[in-house]
């Protein structure tokens, strides 16, 4: 791309770009990280593979129920036959199934909009699904218009498995193995940055791009009032990193997260000091203090390979993942009693039923309550949630 962005696109078997798939991802680049493109990309290249071996790719916008329900039996069994007798050792997770079902249903549902594509109408219900039960949402379904539903599904349990979290002496222990602050001096001992950036996580619920495309204006202190964070969409990071859809929002933090951030911006000013280079609003918040490109924005290998060191070390539980950190924090608001509307705006859901169908089960967890102080954990976040 022009501005130097990586990106992805989908090649056939003759190394040519598949240009159904391109024009579907060009109309969303500038909606989505690269990551989401990236993920896209994968699922659209899998099922183009799947159309290539069963030469139907000169009729992609002509294929029905079987060919998708073929491409899922296909998926489940390791990508090399459609149908099997024994059960694969390794069957992908349902949810990697449903992403790579959504992404290819999302693909056929745009071009069924903007070209008319007859494919997208053949593989979902005539009959729109009834809505679930939404409680004091109801009235809502009579604001919403009833939508046709995809008819190749991925069976899964009856119940919503639950997000995991991080207890709050976990998230202590993980900001620990960062940084400690001397007990005489005050000084931070460890790399400071890594703190902020686990601490930014567990305080505010943001995704990972969202922390890491952040600038230093985007941090701004309460000077007696309230501290709070402006999630600000930008396009051309360095590190391409992106709001999800765009949307900003403000997120309001504590008095101790402020500090934090006012230590870490002294430590980086000395740091460019050293290095002889100049500091604005305008630089990345989270950069590379002591590895090359300096002071350029952390990427999200960067953070991944930090998470498998301190994993090594034993802080957190085992296979936890940044994105634990935003599970938690809307756990703690709900355990906390924050209303569902409150804790969806702070996440940056577009549609409370989002926070409802992810976190439904937080309230009737008494034993998780129960398990750790979740009401005064999230008290320590100050300030209007939005």
């Amino acid at each position: 791309m022009g501005h130097g962005e990586r990106t992805w696109t989908v090649l056939d078997a003759q190394y040519r770009t598949v240009a159904p798939v391109e024009r579907w991802l060009e109309a969303h680049r500038h909606l989505w990280s690269p990551n989401t493109v990236r993920g896209y990309a994968i699922a659209l290249a899998q099922w183009w593979t799947f159309l290539e071996i069963r030469d139907q790719q000169e009729q992609w916008d002509e294929i029905g129920v079987t060919v998708m329900t073929g491409f899922l039996s296909w998926l489940r069994n390791g990508r090399t036959v459609e149908h099997t007798v024994s059960a694969q050792e390794r069957e992908p997770a349902a949810q990697t199934l449903e992403a790579r079902l959504g992404a290819v249903m999302s693909f056929y549902l745009w071009h069924g909009e903007v070209f008319g594509v007859s494919a997208a109408a053949r593989l979902q219900r005539s009959t729109p699904r009834r809505f679930r039960s939404r409680g004091l949402l109801a009235h809502l379904d009579a604001r919403t218009a009833p939508r046709p539903s995809p008819i190749v599904r991925v069976r899964s349990a009856r119940h919503r498995d639950r997000t995991p979290v991080l207890l709050p002496t976990e998230i202590q222990t993980i900001l620990d193995e960062c940084a400690v602050a001397d007990p005489v001096t005050g000084d931070w001992r460890g790399n400071l940055r890594d703190r902020l950036l686990f601490a930014l996580l567990a305080e505010t619920g943001c995704r990972l791009g969202e922390v890491l495309g952040m600038r230093i204006c985007d941090f701004v202190l309460g000077r007696g009032g309230t501290a709070y964070i402006e999630i600000v969409p930008r396009a051309g990071n360095q590190n391409g990193a992106r709001v999800k859809m765009m949307r900003p929002r403000r997120v309001y933090v504590g008095a101790g997260l402020e500090t934090l951030f006012a230590d870490y911006l002294t430590h980086l000013a000395c740091r460019a000091g050293e290095l002889g280079r100049s500091l604005t609003d305008q630089a990345p918040l989270l950069v590379n203090l002591d590895r090359p490109p300096l002071l350029h924005a952390l990427r999200p290998g960067t953070v991944y390979d930090k998470v498998t060191v301190l994993r090594g070390r034993g802080a957190g539980p085992a296979g936890w993942t940044p994105h634990w950190f935003r599970h938690t924090h809307a756990t703690a608001l709900l355990l906390g009693g924050t209303a569902d509307w409150v804790v969806s705006r702070r996440l940056g859901h577009a549609h409370v039923q989002t926070t409802l169908d992810l976190y439904g089960w937080v309230r009737e967890d008494e034993a998780l309550r129960a398990a750790a102080n979740w009401p005064a954990y999230a008290t320590a976040w100050q300030g209007p949630a939005r």
